[in-house]
C-alpha cells in the first residue's frame, strides 16, 4: 500500500536509492559495516568461569593474546555481515607499553577503586592528558565505490595537535574470526591472508571467496607488510604449550617490544595481518595519511586502480555529498545549524552502534574449544533455560565499548530513530526479538545477555507501532505485513506476562526491577524479606500499557481483516480488568494503588496475613499510569460495551481509554510540573525532589532500607551501582512520557489547560506541556548562549575548544539539576531519541 504524505526522501537522495536497492535485494549494501565491536572481553558469551564473573575470566590484559569465541573487538573497524573478515586500526606512539588495537578499560574490581559512591566517576579527561593538547586526533573514513558494494576505501588521517613534533605508528589490520576451532581438524578449511608484493595482501575465505588489500606506499613510512594467526598465545593465557608458533598478540610482540620472531616471515602468510606505517617525526599541528583499499580486484588486473589519491579522494568526496545530501533532506527547514549537528550524530552514532552479534546457547554451555574445560558448576550459572537460542544478526547495541551486547527494551527505543532513516532495519530489530531463536517457547523475550530471563518493561508493541506509523508518514508506505508478523508474536508475549507475571491471577504484575535498576526501597527482582510481596504500579501500568497498543494493533489490522475485530475486544477486557486492579483487596479494606490524600500512585507491599501498606515513593512508579492511555475515532466502528464516563466520550462517538480520569490526570501532572519535585530544567526527574528533604526509609531485619533524591550518580550498589533511578533524567520513560501527554490532547484539545511550570502562573494545554518537556531535553546537548553544553558538565575543554565543542556525546542518563552526563558516554542507544525530539520540537528551540 503506498500513500504518499509528500515527496518521499528515496526519490531524490543518492543513498536513499541505495536503502531501497538494498531492501530490493538487487544490491547487497550492507555486506560490509560498521559491525566490529569496541570490547569484546570480558562480556558474558566469553565468560566459562564457574562464578560468572566475565570481567575477571577475560579482562582487558587478555584480549590482545587470547582469541575470541563469538565476536571481534577493535578501534574504529569494519567487519561483512557475518563477521568473517574483520578491519580495524592499530596505534603506537613510540613508548606507550601495548599496542592499541582496542579501547582500553579496566575491570569492575579494578576501576576506580581510591574512589567512593558520592565521588563522580573518574573520566579520561580527568587525567590531565588533553592539558597541554599532546595528542594525537585520529580520524578514519571508510567509504564504498559508488557502484561496487564490495570495493571499500579506508582513509586514515592522524593530527599532531601538540605543541612539538612527535612520531605515530598507524597500523591498518586485517584478520579472520576464529571459527575453525569450533571443528575437528580438517573439517573446516583455514582461511588465510598471504603477502603478494610489496602493497598487497590476498584473503582467501571458502565462503567469502578471494579478496585484496592494496595499500599505499609512502617514502620514509611503509608499509611494512606482517603476518600472525588469530590462535590463542596458550602459554601465556593457559600455561599451556602453543600449538602455533605465531599468536594473536604477535603485532604487539613485533612492534612495541621489537621481537622479530614473533611474526611470520617465513612465508609471509597467516589468519592476521597488517600493514605498519612508522612516521618518525610528524610536525607540530601537522597531520600524515593513509590508504587502502579492500575489493576483489587482484592486482594488475585492468579493473583495479590499486590506490590512487586522485581516484581516493574523489570517492570519498562523493560519499561525503551523498552523506550531507541524505541528512540534509531530513533535516527540518529553519532548523539551527548546531541542532541539525546534533540530529546528525545521534543518528550517525546509532548506525554506528549497529553490531555483528553471534551466540549459539548450546556451543556456548559446552565451553571454549581451546581454553581449559568449564568447570561443571557452569553449567547451572545463567541463561540456562534458554537451550534454543541462536543469534547471528547485526543488531542494534547500545553501544560498543560499555554495553556492546543487546538489551531488548533498550533495542525498542533504538528502532524510533532508526525508523527516520531506516525504516527496513528498524523493523528487522523489532522482528528478530519476537523470531522463535530469540523468544523463548514460553512466549518471553530475552532481556540481555546477562540474564536473558530477567524483565523488561513490554514497550516492543509501542516500538512496532511507532515504526509502522513513522514508515507510513514519512516514507508513504504501510507495511501491513511487519505489524501483523510482529503482532501475531506478541500475542504469546502477552500470554507470557499473563501466566507468569500474575501469581495471583488477580491482573496485579510483579514485574521485578523492569529495568528501573534501583528506583525502589528493594532490589526488586530478589524476594522482599519476611515473606512480604510487592503489588508494582509500574508493572500494572505497564500491562495496561501493553494492552492499549496490543488493542491499537488489533483495530488497524481490522481495517483489512475483520477477525483481528475479536482480538481487539479480548485486549478492551484485558485493559478493563488491569484497570480495576488498581483498586485491590486487603482484608476486608478495599484499598488501591492510586493514593486520595497524595494524589499520587505507588507500590504496595504484602505482608503475610493479609496487613498491605503503600510505599510512598514519589518516583517514576507513580508517573507510569500516565502511559496508558489511548483515543479511539469513530472510525473504528468497534465500540467497547463498557459505559464510559461522560467526560471520556465526545459527541462525535470518539472515546478515551486510560488509567486515570480527568481529576487524578491534573492532580499528577501538578506534581510533574512541579520544579521542586519533578520538572527539571532538562527534563523529569526519575524521583521527585521531595525526597531530598524526605527520603523514605523502613526497617526490616534490623536493615535499613532508604531511598532519597540523588540528582546524580548512584550511592547504592544494587544492579552493580552503575546506573541510577533516584532522580536522574532518563531519555526512554521521558520520551513516553510526552507521547501520552500528546495523546491525552490529542482526546482533550485545546481547551483542557494546566499551569506549566506549577506556580508560575502560566497556562498550557497538554501538547504544549509536552514541547516545554521535549524543549528541555534537548538543552541536555544544545549549545547556550554561552557555547556550553549542559551534559559536558561545565568541561571548558569540550565546550570550547575547537577541536572538541562540536563532538556531542549521548551520555545513558543525565544529572537533573546540571544536565551533566552520566552514565555510559557514547553511542548510548536510547539516547538517540534526541534526533526525533529535535526533529518534533527543533524549531521550537530557543538559546538561553
Amino acid at each position: 500500500m503506498k500513500k504518499k504524505m509528500f515527496p518521499a526522501p528515496e526519490d531524490s537522495s543518492a543513498e536513499r536509492k541505495r536503502l531501497k536497492d538494498s531492501d530490493a535485494h538487487k544490491k547487497h549494501w550492507m555486506r560490509w559495516g560498521p559491525y566490529l565491536s569496541e570490547r569484546q572481553w570480558a562480556t558474558v558469551r566469553e565468560d566459562y568461569s564457574g562464578d560468572g564473573d566475565a570481567w575477571r575470566f577475560f579482562p582487558h590484559d587478555h584480549a590482545r593474546s587470547r582469541a575470541y569465541r563469538w565476536g571481534e573487538d577493535g578501534l574504529a573497524g569494519l567487519s561483512d555481515n557475518h563477521q568473517r573478515f574483520c578491519v580495524s586500526l592499530a596505534l603506537w606512539n613510540g613508548k606507550d607499553r601495548i599496542l592499541k588495537e582496542r579501547l582500553f578499560g579496566l575491570t569492575n574490581h579494578e576501576e576506580s577503586t581510591a574512589r567512593n559512591r558520592v565521588q563522580p566517576e573518574y573520566e579520561l579527561i580527568d587525567t590531565g592528558i588533553f592539558n597541554e593538547d599532546k595528542y594525537f586526533d585520529v580520524f578514519v573514513e571508510y567509504a564504498k565505490d559508488g557502484q561496487d558494494v564490495d570495493d571499500v576505501l579506508i582513509k586514515i588521517t592522524a593530527h599532531n595537535r601538540g605543541p612539538q613534533e612527535a612520531p605515530i605508528h598507524l597500523i591498518p589490520q586485517f584478520w579472520f574470526r576464529n571459527t575453525w576451532v569450533w571443528f575437528p581438524e580438517g573439517e573446516v578449511k583455514v582461511p588465510s591472508l598471504q603477502k603478494k608484493g610489496d602493497l598487497v595482501i590476498e584473503a582467501d575465505h571458502d565462503s567469502l571467496g578471494k579478496r585484496w588489500v592494496h595499500f599505499e606506499a609512502i617514502a620514509g613510512a611503509g608499509p611494512d607488510l606482517i603476518f600472525t594467526n588469530n590462535e590463542t598465545n596458550e602459554q601465556k593465557v593457559f600455561n599451556n604449550a602453543n600449538k602455533c608458533p605465531y599468536a594473536k598478540d604477535a603485532f604487539h610482540e613485533y612492534v612495541v617490544n621489537g621481537n622479530q620472531e614473533a611474526i611470520n616471515k617465513k612465508d609471509y602468510k597467516g589468519t592476521k595481518a597488517a600493514g605498519v606505517y612508522k612516521f618518525e617525526k610528524v610536525p607540530a599541528g601537522g597531520k600524515v595519511e593513509v590508504r587502502v583499499r579492500l575489493n576483489k580486484k587482484p592486482p594488475g588486473a585492468a579493473a583495479s586502480p590499486g590506490v590512487i589519491a586522485a581516484e581516493f579522494e574523489r570517492v570519498v568526496k562523493e560519499r561525503i555529498k551523498d552523506s550531507d545530501e541524505f541528512y540534509n533532506q531530513l533535516a527540518l527547514k529553519g532548523l539551527a545549524p548546531d541542532l541539525r549537528l546534533i540530529q546528525r550524530q545521534a543518528l550517525a552514532g546509532m548506525l554506528w552502534s549497529k553490531q555483528f552479534y553471534h551466540f549459539d546457547q548450546r556451543s556456548w554451555r559446552k565451553g571454549d574449544p581451546v581454553g581449559p574445560p568449564p568447570p561443571p558448576e557452569r553449567m547451572n550459572l545463567r541463561n540456562k533455560e534458554w537451550k534454543h537460542m541462536y543469534v547471528d544478526d547485526i543488531l542494534s547495541m547500545p553501544d560498543k565499548w560499555e554495553y556492546p551486547f543487546f538489551a531488548a527494551w533498550d533495542m525498542a527505543f533504538h528502532t524510533i530513530p532508526l525508523s527516520l532513516i531506516d525504516p527496513t532495519f528498524a523493523k528487522r530489530q523489532l522482528d528478530l526479538l519476537t523470531r522463535e531463536w530469540y523468544m523463548h517457547p514460553s512466549g518471553q523475550i530475552p532481556a540481555y545477555e546477562w540474564n536473558f530471563s530477567d524483565v523488561n518493561p513490554p514497550v516492543h508493541a509501542w516500538a512496532t507501532l511507532q515504526v509502522y506509523k513513522t514508515e507510513e508518514r514519512l516514507y508513504g508506505t504501510a507495511d501491513d505485513l511487519f505489524l501483523e508478523r510482529v503482532f501475531q508474536k506478541l500475542l504469546l508475549n502477552f500470554t507470557w506476562w499473563v501466566n507468569r507475571k500474575d501469581t495471583e491471577g488477580n491482573n496485579v504484575f510483579e514485574g521485578g526491577f523492569l529495568g528501573l535498576d534501583n528506583i525502589g526501597l528493594f532490589n526488586r527482582s530478589e524476594p522482599l524479606p519476611n515473606g512480604a510481596t510487592l503489588r508494582q504500579a509500574d508493572g500494572t501500568s505497564w500491562m495496561a500499557f501493553f494492552s492499549l497498543v496490543m488493542l491499537h494493533i488489533a483495530l488497524e489490522l481490522a481495517k483489512k481483516n475483520v477477525a483481528y475485530e475479536d482480538i481487539a475486544s479480548k485486549f478492551l477486557e484485558h485493559f478493563f480488568h488491569i484497570s480495576d486492579a488498581m483498586t485491590y483487596q486487603s482484608g476486608s479494606e478495599e484499598k488501591s494503588l492510586w493514593d486520595s490524600h497524595d494524589n499520587f500512585f505507588y507500590d504496595s507491599i504484602s505482608w503475610p496475613g493479609g496487613h498491605t501498606q503503600r510505599l510512598k515513593t514519589r518516583s517514576l512508579v507513580g508517573l507510569i499510569p500516565l502511559f496508558s492511555v489511548l483515543a479511539l475515532d469513530p472510525e473504528y466502528k468497534h465500540r467497547p460495551a463498557r459505559v464510559f464516563k461522560k467526560e471520556d466520550t465526545k459527541e462525535s462517538g470518539s472515546f478515551l481509554l486510560a488509567l486515570v480520569d480527568q481529576t487524578m490526570l491534573r492532580e499528577v501532572l501538578k506534581r510533574l510540573l512541579d520544579e521542586n519535585e519533578f520538572l527539571s530544567p532538562f527534563g523529569i526527574r526519575s524521583l521527585s525532589k521531595y525526597h531530598k528533604d524526605h527520603p523514605l526509609s523502613m526497617w526490616m531485619n534490623g536493615q535499613e532500607f532508604r531511598v532519597e533524591y540523588l540528582p546524580g550518580e548512584s550511592d547504592s550498589g544494587m544492579f552493580g551501582g552503575n546506573s541510577n533511578w533516584r532522580g536522574p533524567i532518563w531519555l526512554p520513560t521521558t520520551y513516553l512520557l510526552v507521547n501520552s501527554l500528546k495523546r491525552f490532547h490529542y482526546f482533550y484539545g485545546p481547551n483542557f489547560q494546566v499551569e506549566c511550570p506549577t506556580g508560575s502562573g502560566i497556562m498550557k494545554n497538554l501538547e504544549e506541556v509536552a514541547w516545554e518537556i521535549e524543549i528541555r531535553l534537548v538543552k541536555l546537548v544544545g549549545q547556550n548562549k554561552q557555547g556550553q553544553r549542559a551534559a559536558n558538565g561545565g568541561n571548558d575543554k569540550t565546550d570550547k575548544d575547537k577541536f572538541f565543542k562540536d563532538l556531542v556525546l549521548f551520555y545513558e542518563y543525565f544529572d537533573a539539576e546540571s544536565g551533566k552526563g552520566l552514565g555510559a558516554s557514547h553511542q548510548t542507544g536510547w539516547t538517540g531519541l534526541l534526533a526525533v525530539l529535535v526533529h518534533q520540537v527543533g524549531t521550537k528551540c530557543s538559546q538561553s
